[in-house]
């Protein structure tokens, strides 16, 4: 049962890290209030926010990129988080598609 639920859900969770797990933990007992969170973390209503909203981005990323590869979810994530900006973000994914299509063409050719 475990398993199933497991391939319904995807493996999105193997993107979070321990403070991920821990703020959902705590939004669940907070039973979604921000406002509690903001309280709980002593922190403003809006940074709050600003977390919540990163940790649905970093989840969408999984979703919307689940066929891509592992790197490629990687850096989605790192930018959803706020980690790289989007100049280094946009250079990051930029190189790794060229370099997947310079692969491709190299087992093209010598197929």
């Amino acid at each position: 049962m475990i398993m199933a639920q497991e391939k319904q859900m995807g493996n999105w969770t193997q993107m979070l890290t321990e403070e991920d797990f821990a703020f959902i933990k705590r939004f669940i007992l907070a039973s979604g209030s921000l406002k509690e969170m903001a309280k709980a973390y002593d922190i403003s209503y809006p940074t709050v926010r600003l977390r919540l909203d990163r940790l649905i981005e970093k989840i969408k990323v999984f979703d919307e990129f689940e066929k891509a590869g592992e790197f490629e979810r990687l850096i989605r994530s790192f930018y959803a988080e706020g980690k790289i900006d989007i100049v280094t973000f946009k250079t990051l994914l930029e190189t790794h598609k060229k370099e997947l299509e310079a692969q491709n063409e190299t087992r093209n050719s010598n197929a």
